[in-house]
């Protein structure tokens, strides 16, 4: 053997990892969802504004940003049983970082149309950036073992059959709780059908939705200020203009002052059915009893100011209830904005004839939109809200003059935190409340349809487009 033959190879010069800031922002922001219990919609603006002036994001940097962030949350359950199949240890024992850098590889390869090995390619760099060397090896190795099959092949892998343990099947398929996939189905009642409609649903990226205060702005002004090719016409609201993907509602004047806001066509149609159920009598003084964030609170007000009717709005909360203070400002009607605890209010029994409780709950009804909340809830959580829920239906009760409406909503579907409260108060168990009668909320939401068979309404995702808002209107009779 000469010496040539013995003489080692040389090492390759090390080479640096490149930071790629669309994949570090995504990086940034899982990490905030994880270590502060943040939520993405409150974490990921910011981000985008700090990346456009710092590293001069495009609008399709953000795009890709976002929807990396928002799919990897979403598929969160069915991304961990697959990478869970690829390592040789518990999931519990991976470290957080390295199982966010995991996740987001994971959505490239199966949720994305991005090829795989750039997937794989950018995902290693990451790791070698936020992680280090060594670790980003294990990534490596385990995105190659997820590359091997499609999404469709890895949920024929890792998800039982659905006629062995449907719930389950369902749970990992589309990435939901098992509790959660059980409550929703016994909300919704029905076959298999609907409830794959429903969890679809929530694993898509919902629509930004406008309001047009009315008095304030219109429809019209709002569709011609984004542009035909851009919005489209609420379904239901009269009120409602649908933004197409990456429209910024920041940009338009009508937002900026306050006529117009965010606001989910659900919501809307429960400010909208309670200002239009009748009354008999005097309908001067209405009540927002749980008003954070503000913008039930700011599409009443503008209705109230249209009759003539003020309206108070009430949030426990301060920085909560400088928020409405925010949504409400200008209001053309009067108003007042106040911090109080619903359930021991400052004002006089019989004060108001209408009032509004939109009662704290699970959130179960909005997954789409904070996809993390269902990582975090568990079962003993839609419990824990049950005394708070009864307590502000029955100061609501309270609060009314005989003759006047209550409307107890909530963005849960949940069993237990719709029906089941109001029948409860209504049958006066646990404490004692004005009498009152329900009212078939179904008239008031004109044009919509599959409205059940009332008297309370409950609207859904792959229905009505809507988040799953509930609706209760009762009328206190003594």
């Amino acid at each position: 053997m000469n010496d040539q033959a013995r003489r080692p190879r040389p090492a390759k010069p090390y080479r640096r990892p490149k930071k790629d800031p669309v994949r570090m922002l995504a990086f940034e922001a899982l990490r905030a969802v994880d270590e502060r219990d943040a939520y993405a919609n409150l974490v990921l603006p910011p981000l985008l504004r700090k990346a456009r002036e710092k590293d001069g994001f495009e609008t399709r940097d953000a795009a890709l940003a976002t929807e990396l962030v928002y799919g990897t949350l979403r598929r969160q359950g069915t991304y961990d049983a697959i990478i869970a199949s690829c390592v040789d240890r518990p999931l519990r024992e991976v470290d957080p970082p390295v199982l966010d850098v995991l996740s987001l590889g994971a959505h490239q390869l199966l949720g994305t149309r991005i090829p795989s090995h750039a997937a794989v390619s950018a995902s290693v760099e990451l790791a070698r950036v936020v992680l280090g060397d060594g670790r980003a090896k294990f990534v490596n190795a385990v995105l190659r073992k997820i590359a091997a099959h499609d999404l469709d092949g890895w949920l024929e892998r890792v998800a039982p059959p659905y006629e062995d343990d449907p719930e389950e099947h369902l749970a990992v398929v589309h990435s939901h709780p098992r509790w959660i996939v059980t409550a929703l189905w016994d909300a919704l009642g029905g076959g298999r059908a609907g409830i794959e409609d429903l969890l679809e649903a929530d694993n898509e990226r919902p629509e930004v939705t406008l309001v047009a205060r009315p008095g304030r702005s219109t429809t019209e002004e709002l569709l011609a200020a984004v542009g035909e090719d851009s919005a489209l016409p609420g379904r239901w609201s009269p009120y409602a203009v649908r933004l197409a993907e990456g429209g910024e509602p920041g940009a338009l004047e009508a937002v900026r002052e306050g006529r117009a806001g965010v606001q989910d066509e659900g919501s809307q149609l429960v400010a909208l059915a309670l200002a239009s159920a009748p009354l008999e009598g005097p309908d001067e003084r209405w009540l927002d009893g749980c008003a954070g964030p503000g913008g039930k609170a700011a599409l009443l007000g503008a209705l109230a100011a249209q009759r003539g009717a003020a309206l108070l709005a009430s949030e426990k909360q301060p920085h909560r209830a400088r928020l409405v203070e925010r949504a409400l400002a200008g209001n053309p009607g009067p108003y007042q904005v106040i911090a109080a605890d619903g359930t021991r209010p400052p004002w006089r029994e019989g004060s108001f004839d209408r009032v509004l409780v939109d009662v704290p709950c699970s959130g179960l009804g909005a997954l789409r939109r904070r996809p993390e909340a269902r990582w975090r809830r568990r079962p003993e959580d839609v419990a824990g809200f049950a005394t708070l829920q009864r307590d502000l239906l029955r100061e609501a009760l309270r609060a009314v003059r005989v003759g006047g409406v209550v409307g107890y909503a909530t963005c849960s579907p949940h069993p237990a935190e719709t029906r089941a409260v109001v029948e409860d108060v209504l049958k006066g168990r646990g404490a004692p409340a004005p009498a009152a009668e329900w009212i078939d909320a179904r008239p008031f939401m004109q044009g919509v349809p599959v409205l059940g068979e009332g008297p309370d309404v409950q609207l859904w995702p792959h229905l009505h487009g809507t988040d799953a808002m509930y609706l209760a209107l009762v009328r206190r009779t003594g």
